[in-house]
């Protein structure tokens, strides 16, 4: 049974490796899910995905391939996002921040980007995602290291930086620049060595092990709803998929 995984800063293949006998590839960048389709592989998983300077990961080539009978899940970042905006035909979401999405409690796409070192790298995480400051901002709430004020006004400041500047010094040292309580952000400092939360590598997990389960006793193909029509920009997402055999992504963003 073969399942092919694109993954790259939120879990790294080592660690793919030990929730997920797969075929690990990098974060999807558009015609990549198509090309795996082609393979005819029982499922795809999408957790990371390109964007800014390369075309993202396509609707047309998941719809694609869930036709073909390809089960296709997503979680924790470009995969949760295909997931919301596709549930209605079928592409699976698991994990709290696929839920957010479907909820409308999320919507920005840039709540779960991340800046990140080359494949040569390992995809190291060069910032931190908005969804994982939220979450660790609330688990320091629950702990009253920061009270509620300081909290959403510390989301605020995260939101408003440029998504490869979120980090926790830049976030911190901000805070301060506006006159959080010195006590508090001391008191959060102390928590993050201990208590940052990384919901996106946790929700990748949960993808992982729910395809292992799920699958691990064989599995139909998938089935549709919905006829999948050909359209001149499918055409030319398929055909530039096919050029581009190399796979090689030399491309430094991505969610």
């Amino acid at each position: 049974m073969t399942f092919y995984i694109f993954t790259g800063p939120t879990v790294s293949i080592k660690e793919g490796e030990r929730w997920l006998e797969a075929v690990f590839l990098p974060p999807a960048a558009q015609g990549d899910v198509y090309r795996a389709a082609l393979a005819k592989p029982v499922a795809i998983g999408i957790i990371d995905g390109y964007f800014e300077r390369v075309p993202a990961v396509s609707h047309k080539e998941i719809l694609w391939a869930m036709a073909q009978g390809v089960h296709v899940l997503g979680a924790a970042s470009m995969g949760a996002l295909r997931a919301a905006e596709l549930a209605t035909f079928g592409m699976e979401g698991v994990g709290t921040i696929y839920e957010a999405y479907a909820r409308g409690d999320l919507q920005a796409d840039d709540e779960v980007a991340v800046a990140h070192a080359l494949a040569e790298e390992g995809y190291r995480p060069l910032s931190e995602a908005l969804v994982n400051i939220r979450a660790t901002l609330r688990a320091a709430e629950q702990v009253s290291a920061i009270s509620t004020a300081t909290r959403v006004r510390l989301e605020e400041i995260a939101q408003g930086l440029f998504y490869p500047d979120r980090c926790y010094p830049i976030l911190l040292r901000r805070a301060a620049m506006v006159g959080l309580p010195s006590e508090q952000l001391d008191a959060l400092q102390s928590f993050l060595r201990e208590g940052r939360v990384d919901q996106k590598r946790l929700d990748a997990i949960t993808l992982l092990r729910t395809m292992r389960e799920r699958f691990a006793s064989g599995v139909e193909p998938k089935r549709v709803g919905y006829p999948f029509e050909p359209t001149d920009a499918w055409e030319c997402i398929r055909e530039r998929a096919e050029r581009d055999v190399s796979g090689k992504h030399l491309r430094d963003h991505g969610a």
